[in-house]
């Protein structure tokens, strides 16, 4: 059984992880992976036809927590314990909750203190008592009307049967109700450069490459530590030190055997010797991939990510918040397949892309559709929703348009 720190509006953990308030997707799966064998039976639950109406939700059923994830910014909104027998619950460090100590009402009053009145919803027989960031459900039987308590600690009950809290919530806000994702918090940032938004640059219908507008948390003490903005210009032509020098070494490094889409490139007939093999820097915290030439080691080709649910690479990748603006259509990383077709013409014929990995040949999700536009690829899920875009160059080295004239 788990035994965890209770933080109204903040958090709930122990002193080797804790999931916190704005944390973002991946990182509360990263911490579940870190306690294989302690937490145990994980369920992922989406909407797949409506990903961006409906929380994402992390189930935890033999804890009894569930994780519920805002759908646009896929960070933490509400930490809910729905069975109170499943974990131990300290506040403070002094427990209000297990075993050998049942959250009753005049425990919850003992352990957080006065708040306001309790709220009864006659139609689910509750009684809720919020505190800031934090609501507590009794379930109550319906004679208990509203209008017969000022609060819940008055309530008279036979000796014994004070209600019990049935569940639990932590969130940011006055109530569950206005409950919202916060911004990424600084204990979060471990780091690591996070997006705010990546502006495609566009040329003459082709791709110049991304302005970055970046976040970074101070690498000073946590009670110092603050947010810095600015931005960065990352073209196609730009070389990997150039890259490197913009945005830090990236999370990964990877080398290409094939590419699949490369028939796609303007340079499709070119020929890389055998001996060498284009390469990725992957930016995971930033949703993007940049390509290099093999023999040049100039940037070739960008890879932006959305990082929806039922997609292969989904949790790979937080996603990439990008505009882009195509021949009067503004695009963005929630726009629908169906819209964009209304107003631009892409390739009727498109790539059928099925992924897959060495070690497991299935893919779960099926295929995804690829679409040519101009030097631009987008890649859609069968929801309709992007999946991917890719923008290409001819791996040669970035010239600015003063030294072309």
């Amino acid at each position: 059984m788990l035994t965890l720190e209770v933080v109204p509006e903040r958090s709930l953990g122990c002193e080797q992880w804790e999931f916190v308030v704005g944390m973002h997707f991946s990182q509360a799966v990263a911490i579940i992976q870190s306690q294989v064998g302690v937490i145990k039976g994980v369920q992922v639950l989406y909407n797949d036809t409506k990903p961006l109406e409906v929380d994402l939700v992390i189930n935890l059923p033999q804890d009894g927590i569930r994780l519920f994830f805002d759908p646009i910014s896929q960070r933490l909104k509400i930490i809910e314990i729905f069975c109170m027998k499943l974990v131990k619950l300290k506040y403070c460090g002094l427990v209000f909750n297990s075993p050998e100590v049942l959250p009753s009402i005049e425990q919850i009053e003992h352990s957080f203190g006065a708040t306001h009145p309790g709220v009864y919803d006659s139609e689910k027989q509750l009684f809720m008592l919020n505190f800031r960031g934090l609501s507590f459900y009794f379930p109550v039987e319906s004679k208990f009307q509203s209008g017969s308590t000022h609060n819940l600690g008055s309530l008279q009950f036979p000796p014994g049967n004070s209600p019990l809290v049935s569940r639990l919530a932590i969130y940011c806000g006055s109530n569950v109700d206005q409950a919202y994702a916060p911004e990424l918090p600084l204990n979060c940032y471990y780091g690591q450069l996070y997006l705010q938004k990546a502006v495609v640059l566009r040329g003459d219908s082709y791709t110049k490459g991304l302005r970055l507008h970046l976040l970074a948390g101070t690498n000073s003490r946590i009670v110092d530590s603050m947010k810095i903005q600015f931005e960065r210009e990352v073209l196609l032509g730009h070389s990997a030190q150039d890259v490197a020098s913009m945005l830090g070494s990236p999370s990964k490094v990877f080398y290409k055997s094939e590419d699949k889409m490369r028939i796609h490139s303007p340079n499709a007939h070119r020929k890389i010797a055998a001996t060498r093999s284009d390469y990725f820097f992957n930016y995971f915290t930033l949703g993007l991939d940049i390509l290099f030439d093999a023999r040049s080691h100039y940037a070739k080709k960008i890879v932006l990510h959305t990082n929806y649910p039922g997609h292969y690479n989904f949790n790979m990748y937080m996603r990439c918040e990008f505009d882009l603006s195509l021949d009067g259509t503004d695009i963005t990383a929630y726009s629908h397949w169906d819209d964009i077709c209304k107003k631009l013409t892409p390739s009727e014929r498109p790539v059928v892309l099925n992924r897959a990995s060495s070690t497991n040949t299935t893919n779960p999700f099926g295929s995804t559709l690829c679409y040519g536009y101009q030097d631009i690829v987008f890649e859609v899920m069968p929801n309709h929703y992007i999946a991917s875009l890719t923008v290409y160059g001819d791996g040669r080295p970035y010239e600015s348009e003063s030294k072309n004239a």
